[in-house]
């Protein structure tokens, strides 16, 4: 085969471009000199420009420039690639993404690098020299920039996606050779066009996102379901688990999306390449459970569901209803034995099992069901009614079912995970395949965070056999109860701790109770001491009130004093108790009532004082006698001694 050889050409050589009959002709630009020969990508430039050219006869050959640092490399041999006269070789389908529209190229994979390049120059116009292709295996990269190599060896799959940049047109320098970790800090701004409402998207992530991710925030943004989404853009050696860094996009990057529910279906059998590789993606699951090699855990022959499986109806409207639906319909399909399943809300059913006490704790088993899986009847009929996972769920779980068959009440129902458990826990529920449930996540109390939130610990799939499922229950709950250990021990130092403290402050209240008591005694006490004594004075005031009234009666009933020089006239001395003397003229006419009115006019009263006025000749109480006798006819005149003495 004759050599197709690659001439590093001077400046003052013309350049030539292969036409459309694979002809030459002259361009008037000139090339400038270069000097690496196996770097296409990240040094050229439009002042560096390489041209690769053909020369129309059989001995094809480029004349080289008279430089002495000009080098002539044989980099490929004139072999037809036409994908028809290599029945024996596998071929392979490239899809070229550039200015927004695909260039389906096959080629043998015993093709080079070079001679892909060359067919991409024929397709979209753009010259080898500026060509920088990304999406190749991140495995692979150091590979795909040798032109000699042949694509066999980079681990392409039979149809894959890479991404054509200009770079003279787009200034973008190709960054494959540049450390991941550079790529992983750097921010992609994705372009994303709903198909078929045409629907534009502008999202910016950082390098060190996943695909998984990516799809994720397009579904809270678009409402397309991450397993109902079909996209066009990403290169086809991409899996969920890469990063953007890896993926081999652009930082700026257009991705087409569609529903795949939204999607019609072609009766001719004619698709696109998206669809055919779904299709054949669905084709091959299939067919794995046919298999004769296929392993299934739980039964050799799978029952082939009806068509309506659901347990819980279409739009049921809030968790409460749809955990009795569940709960009333799993009942019904599968019988007795079965374990208990909360009934409420996912957040009562969380404060259940993760919002207690640590001794009281348990695990949240969330039951996962799916009336489309070919699983669902094995795993209820002949795991869920074992004796032991039925005792293994009541022991150690709260056990919360919910069926994820219609989108409205799996909307509702990640929407309710979100917002109670995590994010991720979220995440993890709505890319499960159909394939894989029934599933329990097995959800505690996050060990971060303070332990105020919860986290799934560990997710257990329908495929499951009997013994691995029961052991994954446990291992599970082993673990919880490690963690739990440190909790119910601090638990109980601040059980104690409180219980002291208990203490103390109920003899702090006793000691407080007994001194309020005192006190309020010693306050009762005063109060009645002060009530006595206002008593007493009160009734003190009231005798002297009655003592001066009376004092005032008597000293307005006394009769006129006599004059000295009068006659009949007797003169009375009383000695009252303290020893001194009243004296006074009285009249011989006067009355007994006269002297006592003259000794209750000095304060002196007899009843009330207990007094009693004796005359000293004859001596005899004066009190006792009628008061209305004359002084003469009581022999006191013409004078008379008395003395008040106490009774």
């Amino acid at each position: 085969m004759t050599a197709i050889q690659r001439v590093i050409p001077q400046e003052d050589a013309p350049s030539l471009e292969r036409n459309s009959v694979g002809l030459f002709r002259e361009d008037s630009s000139g090339f400038s000199n270069t000097t690496a020969l196996n770097d296409l990508s990240t040094r050229a430039g439009p002042s560096t420009c390489r041209q690769w050219n053909n020369v129309a006869n059989s001995n094809i050959s480029l004349a080289a420039s008279t430089s002495a640092d000009a080098e002539i490399i044989d980099l490929t041999s004139d072999m037809d690639l036409d994908p028809a006269k290599h029945n024996d070789v596998k071929t392979l389908i490239l899809n070229i993404h550039y200015n927004e529209a695909v260039y389906t190229i096959r080629l043998p994979s015993i093709a080079t690098i070079e001679q892909l390049k060359r067919r991409i120059a024929e397709e979209t116009n753009v010259p080898v020299c500026r060509q920088a292709i990304r999406g190749w295996p991140p495995a692979k990269l150091q590979d795909a920039r040798k032109i000699t190599t042949q694509l066999a060896h980079l681990d392409l799959g039979p149809e894959n996606d890479l991404i054509l940049h200009n770079l003279t047109e787009e200034g973008y320098i190709d960054t494959e050779n540049e450390d991941v970790a550079q790529r992983l800090r750097d921010t992609f701004k994705l372009t994303i066009v709903e198909h078929p409402n045409g629907k534009t998207i502008t999202l910016p992530f950082l390098g060190s996102n996943t695909i998984l991710e990516v799809k994720t925030k397009v579904y809270y943004v678009s409402n397309i379901n991450v397993r109902n989404q079909e996209w066009e853009g990403w290169p086809s050696n991409c899996d969920d688990n890469m990063t953007l860094a890896q993926s081999g996009i652009g930082l700026s990057h257009n991705f087409t999306l569609r529903n795949k529910c939204e999607m019609p279906v072609d009766n001719s059998g004619v698709s696109n390449s998206i669809n055919a590789n779904a299709n054949a993606i669905e084709t091959d699951d299939d067919n794995s459970l046919d298999d004769e090699d296929g392993y299934d855990p739980l039964q050799d022959e799978q029952p082939v569901p009806p068509r309506s499986r659901h347990l819980i109806p279409n739009n049921i409207g809030n968790e409460c209803a749809g955990s009795i639906e569940f709960f009333d319909n799993y009942r019904e399909r599968f019988g007795e034995p079965h374990p208990v399943f909360y009934v409420g809300s996912l957040e009562d059913a969380i404060k259940e099992a993760c919002h207690k006490p640590a001794r009281e704790r348990k695990l949240l088993a969330l039951y996962l069901h799916h009336g489309d899986s070919i699983l669902t009847n094995v795993f209820c009929d002949q795991v869920m009614k074992n004796e032991r996972i039925i005792e293994a769920f009541a022991q150690n779980f709260i056990l919360y079912g919910w069926d994820l068959t219609f989108e409205s009440n799996r909307n509702m129902f990640l929407s309710s995970v979100t917002a109670c458990v995590s994010n991720t826990a979220s995440i993890t529920i709505s890319t499960k395949p159909v394939d894989k449930l029934p599933s329990i996540l097995i959800i505690g109390k996050s060990r971060l965070s303070g332990r105020s939130s919860c986290e799934v610990l560990s997710v257990v799939d329908g495929n499951s056999d009997l013994n691995s499922f029961l052991s994954r229950l446990m291992d599970a709950v082993e673990m919880y109860k490690l963690q739990l250990r440190d909790e119910i021990r601090e638990e109980d130092e601040r059980a104690e701790r409180d219980l002291v403290k208990a203490e103390q402050d109920l003899a702090y209240r006793e000691t407080l109770e007994a001194d309020m008591a005192k006190e309020a005694a010693k306050r009762q006490k005063e109060a009645a001491i002060a009530a006595e004594r206002k008593r007493i004075e009160s009734e003190k005031a009231e005798e002297e009130a009655k003592r001066e009234s009376i004092r005032l009666v008597a000293q307005q009933s006394l009769p006129k004093e006599p004059s000295e020089s009068e006659t009949n006239v007797s003169t009375i001395r009383i000695q009252n108790p303290s020893g001194e003397f009243l004296e006074r003229r009285f009249y011989r006419h006067n009355t007994l009532q006269d002297i006592l009115n003259f000794v209750a006019a000095n304060n002196y009263l007899i009843e009330e004082n207990k007094l009693i006025l004796i005359s000293s000749w004859p001596r005899s109480d004066l009190t006792a006698i009628d008061p209305n006798k004359t002084l003469e006819e009581l022999k006191l005149y013409p004078q008379a001694k008395a003395v008040l003495e106490e009774r």
